[in-house]
């Protein structure tokens, strides 16, 4: 469905231009039960949705609009085991990850439920075995430190969970992640380690993605400089498909675990690639990272679209990106072990809605995913907020704010969430001219000085903003706050006609950086390229001589 076809689309269009001069202080002075009205909740997270330009007209026809693009059909159709990854011919089944013990998801009339809890029964054993100190590295100590080697989802996924969740970490175990082919990323995260007992993880799906073998090769020979080729058997652990691959490499099976292709990189740190968050946290605690998630797959399920946190959620990204020209969401953890969200969510929308072309391969009629981005708060108050204020960019943001914190320091926690609300309500309200001018004449200003003053401190405000509340960060809040922007993308990928779940424009580089590893070596033929690149290859090689 074309969603700009919709008689929905009319109506929207129609109540953006009706709002338009409406400022957010004007939604609220007409509205006084605006602020307790759009309010949800999802298990511990309270979403506020009030300040944001919309009133219940044009909520409504949000609403509207996700039925006539057919999003209650594609919920239940992810959760039927549909092929909603039409490229790929896939099913999209995440979800039977966190799914409860007695739940059915079946693929081509097969349930996999009992093969996923097969896997994770072994995960859990594995884990158990690391934490307790029962499975020691080469000379018979317990190990201490995991590497992590993955990228994209296999990397920002478990790096940013486990980060999150630090303050239920392991006392003894510390954990590196490495992505980046540079080997400057290996090199850092292994020179103070001790390969007897260091723990190497290498999460590849095939087994083959180039910059994780890159590492996981380079890894491995730094192990086997210190304790032999025996050691491998001890220390490496494979998250893959590709028993055969591992096993060559020197894996044992026991320590193989894999996944299925109906889990796309971006929604694979429910499974195996999220052993690291497991060894970390453990099994019980990471039985509640699942059962978060969990929650909001029933109220994805079954709560009304206008009462549907993930639905609304991403109506709500609609209406800014396709009425009011917004290009970018900001996304702002007042929650310094959030510190990786901004980045992991880049990936999860980005690649998921980040198309030009619909489902079944037409160009799309409208904007599709918006840039992703953010800071961990207060610092980015001191970085960007500044464009947030006065720029003359809309930018839409998410506060995400935990109540408590894990590690009170005198009144630090109170501050941080002080200036959080107060960012929020700085957004929405702004300061207006007539107010800023009372205030600089009390204090003596007139003339040109006076006029220069109020217009620099005048802040417009109606920003919009989604604030996400919870008590603190605990492993279900965690999985409740992914899995709501995982539905979020979801839902928009819908609205606008686009497969969510794949990342064709990711495959050309990757080809192309495979022909042109071989021609920067000197001597080597350098195949046909535009004069750019090849000029660019012929520098490479100049200054690498020296």
């Amino acid at each position: 469905m074309d969603p700009t076809t919709t008689p929905a689309w009319s109506d929207l269009r129609a109540h953006a231009e009706r709002l338009r001069g409406t400022h957010l202080r004007d939604l609220f002075a007409t509205d006084p039960d605006r602020a307790e009205r759009l309010r949800l909740a999802v298990g511990e997270v309270e979403l506020d949705l009030s300040k944001h330009r919309v009133d219940a007209p044009a909520l409504a026809a949000l609403i509207r609009l996700a039925e006539q693009t057919g999003v209650p059909e594609a919920i239940e159709a992810m959760f039927r085991g549909d092929r909603l990854n039409t490229t790929e011919r896939r099913p999209v089944l995440h979800v039977a990850l966190r799914a409860g013990p007695e739940a059915v998801f079946t693929v081509d009339g097969r349930d996999v439920m009992p093969e996923v809890r097969a896997v994770r029964a072994r995960l859990d054993a594995f884990a158990r075995r690391v934490r307790s100190g029962a499975h020691v590295g080469f000379d018979g100590r317990p190990l201490r430190d995991v590497v992590h080697i993955g990228i994209g989802g296999s990397d920002l996924g478990p790096k940013m969970a486990t980060v999150a969740l630090s303050a239920y970490g392991h006392e003894r175990l510390r954990f590196h992640f490495v992505s980046n082919v540079d080997p400057s990323d290996l090199s850092t995260a292994l020179a103070d380690l001790d390969p007897a007992t260091t723990l190497v993880v290498v999460a590849s799906k095939t087994f083959t993605t180039q910059e994780t073998m890159a590492n996981a090769r380079a890894a491995r020979a730094w192990l086997v400089a210190a304790g032999g080729e025996d050691a491998v058997a001890h220390h490496f652990v494979a998250l893959s498909t590709n028993v055969e691959a591992a096993a060559a490499f020197g894996v044992p099976e026991a320590q193989v675990f894999g996944f299925w292709d109906w889990v796309g990189g971006r929604y694979s740190v429910w499974s195996a690639i999220g052993l690291p968050l497991l060894l970390s946290i453990g099994p019980e605690n990471f039985d509640a990272f699942l059962a978060g998630a969990a929650r909001v797959d029933a109220h994805l399920r079954t709560a009304p679209l206008a009462a549907n946190a993930p639905v609304l959620l991403a109506l709500l990204g609609v209406w800014y990106a396709n009425f009011h020209g917004a290009e970018t969401h900001a996304v702002l953890p007042y929650d310094h072990d959030l510190l990786h969200l901004p980045a992991y969510l880049q990936q999860a929308d980005m690649e998921s809605n980040g198309k030009s072309v619909t489902a079944d391969g037409r160009p799309v009629t409208t904007t599709t995913g918006p840039i992703v981005w953010g800071q961990p708060g207060t610092n980015g108050q001191h970085a960007f907020y500044q464009l947030l204020h006065q720029g003359t960019r809309l930018v839409p943001c998410d506060f995400l704010v935990a109540a408590r914190s894990h590690r009170p320091i005198a009144d630090q926690h109170e501050l941080l969430v002080a200036n959080a609300l107060a960012q929020a309500e700085a957004l929405m309200v702004g300061r207006r001219a007539d107010e800023v001018r009372v205030e600089l004449e009390a204090q003596g200003l007139v003339g040109a000085e006076l006029e220069l003053l109020t217009a620099a401190k005048t802040f417009e405000g109606d920003r919009p903003s989604t604030f996400m509340l919870y008590p603190e960060l605990t492993p279900e809040v965690l999985g409740t706050l992914i899995a709501l922007y995982e539905h979020k993308i979801f839902v928009q990928g819908v609205v606008w006609g686009v497969n969510s779940f794949d990342q064709m424009g990711v495959e050309l580089g990757k080809v192309l950086a495979t022909r042109i590893r071989p021609e920067l070596d000197d001597g080597a033929a350098i195949g046909p390229h535009d004069a750019s690149t090849r000029a660019l290859i012929e520098a490479v090689r100049r200054l690498r001589r020296g």
